[in-house]
């Protein structure tokens, strides 16, 4: 069997125990233009066509043994008739050396209301369930730990878990207003705050508040499109812990390029550059984008340490033929301000 130094041995324990016996935290994207359905439930259905497919994979610290590896999967479909949406949304993570895993499926309906030619209000809801699970055979304990390492063969006699999986119910919602050229947002996850213990003891998965605000700055001299700016910022708070990202997109018809800072307001977290192509785009109702973003580390755990974080995001468009009235309320409304132009 392979052993561990135990200085490699000694780093990634702590790193395991801090996964399991912290109050669990979402994770959070940097493509988070690619992932709207995440971001906030009131930007489901908000785009030009009538059915939209999300797909992002986040791999986090890949230097890092037990790293966390993420995929989201969203599909929306436009309602213009009730003025709103239905989606689907799953989110599946595996993070520590336990092989600790969480899966979240939920379904989304949004409304969006028309105030005036330059303002829309969106609300959406979303609920669902999630399942938490861990390999308890992947644990590491004292006694199977010598002077020289992990000792071959070794079974703990140590017991610390009740049951190895939870299933509970989740719910969230979210409100997103369109003012012009600005756009600001806010959402809140993990409302009834569930109780996802192995142990039996009451653990609530804390509350997950998001803000998010964009504004489009038009370089375009002749009319209020593209090419332009899109400077953003995002807060998440989820407990003790806090989250800020603030950068810009200079986004045109092709290509867009990003760059972002993450930290906490104490700490550093991370630089983020991201590329975004829109491989290929059909009357405004059909595109294909991908998205490649990079996260280099300048926290404490430096870059040389974790590798960093990679993040890669597909988005799909497109219009269902035979959709004759939808597309007459859908093209009525586009003709005002939607929240998908800031991303």
């Amino acid at each position: 069997m392979f052993k561990l130094s135990l200085k490699t041995m000694f780093l990634a324990l702590p790193l395991s125990f801090v996964w399991l016996y912290s109050n669990a935290q979402d994770l959070i994207y940097s493509q988070f233009y690619n992932a709207p359905a995440y971001l906030n439930p009131a930007l489901n259905g908000e785009f030009v066509g009538d059915i939209r497919v999300n797909l992002n994979y986040r791999s986090q610290w890949t230097k890092v043994q037990g790293a966390l590896d993420s995929y989201t999967f969203s599909l929306d479909y436009q309602l213009p008739v009730l003025g709103g949406g239905i989606g689907l949304i799953a989110t599946k993570s595996t993070e520590g050396t336990a092989y600790l895993s969480r899966l979240n499926l939920a379904a989304i309906f949004s409304y969006s209301v028309q105030l005036n030619d330059e303002s829309r209000l969106s609300f959406g809801l979303q609920s669902g369930m999630i399942n938490r699970r861990i390999d308890e055979s992947k644990l590491l304990f004292s006694d199977q730990i010598d002077n020289n390492g992990i000792i071959d063969g070794a079974i703990s006699s140590a017991s610390i878990f009740t049951r190895n999986k939870r299933s509970f119910f989740d719910a969230g919602a979210g409100i997103n207003l369109v003012v012009g050229n600005f756009m600001i947002g806010s959402s809140a996850q993990h409302l009834n705050q569930p109780d996802e213990s192995f142990t039996g003891q009451l653990a609530k998965l804390p509350i997950r508040y998001g803000i998010h605000t964009s504004y489009l700055i038009s370089l375009n001299k002749f009319n209020d499109e593209l090419p332009a700016i899109i400077p953003s910022v995002v807060l998440y708070k989820q407990s003790n812990l806090s989250s800020v990202s603030a950068g810009f997109q200079y986004k045109t018809n092709a290509i867009n390029l990003g760059f972002w800072y993450r930290g906490n307001g104490n700490q550093h977290d991370a630089i983020v550059v991201s590329v975004i192509f829109d491989l290929f785009k059909k009357d405004r109702s059909s595109k294909l984008r991908l998205g490649i973003s990079h996260d280099a580390t300048t926290s404490k755990i430096n870059y040389t340490n974790t590798g960093g974080t990679t993040e890669a995001a597909l988005v799909f468009e497109t219009e269902i033929p035979g959709r004759a009235e939808a597309r007459y309320i859908r093209e009525r409304n586009n003709n005002f301000n939607r929240c998908y132009k800031f991303y």
